[in-house]
């Protein structure tokens, strides 16, 4: 995989961030682009996070990259191809049909990152979909050996379906998915965006082009290409790194609202994330946490003072060199 043309370092669109453009990736439409944004920590560092969001999303939490300057870590975030600020006027939004497309997307930024930034540590954190895309580079991207420590919010390693839907209905709409990929799978619109942005019941602000409060369609196709990857997780993964997984203390599955969906994961399974975990490598440590949302930078306060404690022991124990003593205040982008 070659990079065919990159744009130099400009201004974000988030104030203090920078975004570069790495064109030319393979696809089946043609070349793609993807954009990395960064934004370095004060001191000089060779360490490093990459980023990767889930589905229906991009990068805009800025206190994430707060937490990881003060830990002395560089902050990069990737927006997927056909999501976020990648996304482009001809592609249908968050659309793949094979997960290894992403996996080049990683490529390429950490390619970026060690030739050109210098990175000689790094952190891959993903979350939900990119907490997939994040669990499977590790296992078999082309720089995996690049990856020194791996830490996942919330991964989505399984549907969250009922056991008879799990058993009989997914596979045939994943079967359905390599005949007709374009077919639009009908589903209940998610609460979840309802519960984050500012302008409904949440106090989050994004571009919801990028990220709509009810979602994207969901399609065959993309059905699959999730089906094949999380059969290779439930295969079981070697991931040589150390590994981080948290995730809310429960899961509710909600048909109207209610302030249920401020405390509880309404995207996921909990127990799915549990169950699954333990298979991705041999250093894995797993932590609940009690009122967290399926983004656990999105949740409460309080709740957001809990995950930075538990990663930022977790990343001492793992080899970065600073502790971060404050919790990044409450920011909103």
């Amino acid at each position: 995989m070659s990079i065919l043309q990159m744009t130099s370092w400009q201004a974000d669109v988030l104030p203090g961030f920078e975004q570069i453009t790495l064109a030319g990736l393979s696809a089946p439409e043609g070349a793609v682009d993807v954009v990395l944004v960064r934004r370095r920590c004060a001191q000089v560092s060779s360490k490093a996070v990459l980023y990767v969001h889930g589905y229906v999303d991009y990068f805009f939490q800025t206190h994430l990259a707060d937490f990881y300057n003060a830990a002395g870590l560089n902050f990069y975030a990737i927006d997927l191809r056909r999501h976020g600020r990648s996304l482009r006027e001809h592609q249908l939004p968050n659309y793949t049909r094979d997960m290894d497309e992403y996996l080049q997307d990683v490529d390429a930024a950490v390619n970026l990152m060690q030739r050109e930034e210098r990175v000689d540590w790094l952190l891959l954190n993903g979350h939900s979909t990119g907490g997939l895309v994040a669990a499977l580079y590790a296992h078999r991207g082309q720089h995996r050996a690049a990856v020194n420590a791996l830490f996942l919010n919330s991964p989505f390693l399984d549907m969250n379906l009922l056991a008879w839907q799990e058993s009989l209905l997914e596979p045939l709409v994943a079967g359905l998915g390599a005949l007709f990929p374009r077919w639009q799978i009908p589903h209940q619109a998610c609460l979840y965006g309802e519960s984050l942005h500012a302008d409904q019941h949440g106090v989050w602000r994004f571009n919801t082009r990028w990220k709509p409060i009810q979602g994207f369609p969901v399609y065959a196709g993309w059905f699959r290409a999730i089906h094949r990857a999380q059969a290779e997780v439930a295969r079981g993964l070697a991931i040589d790194c150390p590994v981080l997984v948290m995730h809310a203390g429960r899961s509710a599955w909600l048909k109207r609202w209610s302030d249920e969906a401020m405390v509880t994961d309404i995207v996921l399974d909990v127990t799915d994330i549990q169950r699954l975990s333990p298979g991705l490598g041999r250093q894995v440590e797993l932590r609940a946490v009690a009122d967290g949302v399926h983004d656990l930078m999105l949740s409460k306060p309080e709740t957001r003072t809990l995950v930075f404690e538990e990663l930022n022991a977790w990343l001492a124990r793992v080899g970065t060199a600073h502790e971060v003593n404050a919790t990044p205040a409450h920011t909103v982008s």
